[in-house]
């Protein structure tokens, strides 16, 4: 994510003493830095990522498998909420810097009180006001600062710092599901859910002491105007545009993966293990996208990302009968799409050339408010695929002649477009 160009960054250093100042991209402070922000992503997204392993849990035991109806809504409000809320944040912490120190501290507690809520639901709506919309809005609490740091902390290789940092949503997804799985399957969602709070605020606390920006804030900029000229850019409509369709069928794949494993006769905790394969992929392709989109054109990233992540899911998942050809599909998928995200560095990178004036964090939210806007979306639309989906497939014994037919044609079709702003540059017009 190009958060901030190496030019606004060394006028804002010119107006500082410069031997009080930190290196940039190097020293153990901007590496603790990174390490608190891959640590939070791993605790905040991670537990997000991996509501596939609830939705199963909620779908099948009571209170709720009687209220089925809304219960994939949990998920995608809790994500798209995030994503959706981000220009709101972005753009108050833009105008009144000082409320990020605020802002980290008072996530925790609401963190901590969505999920110890949530623990107390009788109704699938209850769980969405808790587990879905409160967490949306703690996360973001301490998501958004975090980034804003991470911007002046690093410069030259700004892209690879950002894969690292997302990486923790894939490290999360790797461990929560096993964790989640485990205390479900022992304790229920309950005690599960109120272990999780406790667990995320013991964490979490100790690593604000390294989560500080690297610039002082001068007293000057206790508020600052928001530029938005890059909403008059062809380039970021298009660029959002395909990226709100990718959002809406991306976390598909991930919700249903444990619900459809258990749909073929396997455990639980297999089930589970296919949603670990997606977030292990994930995090390495993070990391290895983050690398690129410092070195390559950033509509050859997208497309490249766009046809691995709808060929895994037209041709594995579509024709996939067991365990196998599932973990397969999730490691591929995992890597692709999973890293759709990191490549918003690029994209940022690309808007800024023609509104250099423009906040790049705040690009950034709204940004990830498209992938918000088809997150949202995708809950419903999920659970109206499934219910009407039909057999594609004369053959019962694969993805496509069961329920979930619909439902894969769709997250392949919106995997594709997301890399369509490559078509677009070519024939150029942006």
């Amino acid at each position: 994510m190009e958060l901030q160009d190496t030019r606004e960054i060394d006028e804002r250093e010119e107006e500082q003493p410069q031997p009080t100042l930190p290196p940039t991209d190097t020293g153990h402070q901007a590496y603790l830095l990174l390490a608190g922000c891959f640590i939070i992503n791993v605790l905040i997204w991670g537990f997000a990522f991996s509501f596939g392993v609830l939705q199963e849990y909620y779908t099948s035991h009571e209170p709720f498998a009687s209220q089925r109806a809304g219960i994939a809504t949990i998920g995608t409000v809790a994500t798209g909420l995030m994503y959706l809320l981000m220009p709101i944040y972005f753009s108050a912490l833009q105008r009144w810097p000082r409320l990020k120190r605020i802002s980290t501290w008072a996530s925790l507690p609401i963190v901590a009180g969505s999920l110890v809520g949530a623990s107390f639901a009788q109704t699938v709506g209850q769980l969405i006001a808790t587990q879905g919309v409160l967490f949306a809005i703690g996360g973001n609490l301490l998501f958004a600062p975090t980034v804003t740091y991470l911007d002046e902390w690093f410069l030259r290789r700004k892209g690879l710092a950002i894969g690292i940092m997302w990486a923790g949503d894939g490290a999360g997804g790797v461990v929560m599901p096993l964790v989640l799985q485990e205390l479900l399957a022992r304790y229920g969602f309950r005690t599960t859910l109120r272990a999780v709070a406790v667990a995320m605020v013991v964490l979490m606390a100790p690593l604000l002491a390294f989560v500080k920006p690297r610039l002082p804030i001068p007293a000057a900029s206790a508020q600052r105007r928001i530029d938005v000229s890059f909403l008059r850019s062809p380039l970021f409509w298009v660029l959002q545009t395909f990226n709100v369709v990718q959002g809406t069928g991306y976390f598909l794949p991930s919700n249903y993966l444990p619900t459809y494993a258990q749909s073929l006769g396997l455990s639980s905790r297999l089930g589970s293990l296919t949603l670990v394969l997606v977030n292990l992929a994930a995090m390495l392709g993070c990391i290895l996208v983050g690398a690129l989109v410092d070195r390559m054109e950033i509509t050859k990233v997208l497309v490249g990302i766009s046809i691995a992540a709808t060929t895994s899911i037209l041709l594995v998942w579509g024709f996939s009968n067991s365990f196998a050809v599932l973990s397969i599909f999730a490691l591929l998928y995992g890597a692709s799409a999973g890293a759709y995200s990191t490549a918003w560095t690029g994209m940022i990178k690309d808007i800024r050339r023609g509104s250099m004036t423009a906040d790049a964090n705040v690009i950034f939210g709204f940004l990830a408010a498209g992938r918000g806007l088809g997150a949202t979306v995708s809950g419903p639309l999920s659970e109206a695929l499934i219910a009407g989906g039909t057999a594609l497939h004369d053959d019962d014994r694969f993805a496509y002649g069961s329920e979930y037919g619909t439902l894969i044609i769709f997250s392949g079709c919106t995997a594709l477009v997301g890399g369509f702003s490559w078509v677009v540059r070519r024939l150029g017009l942006i």
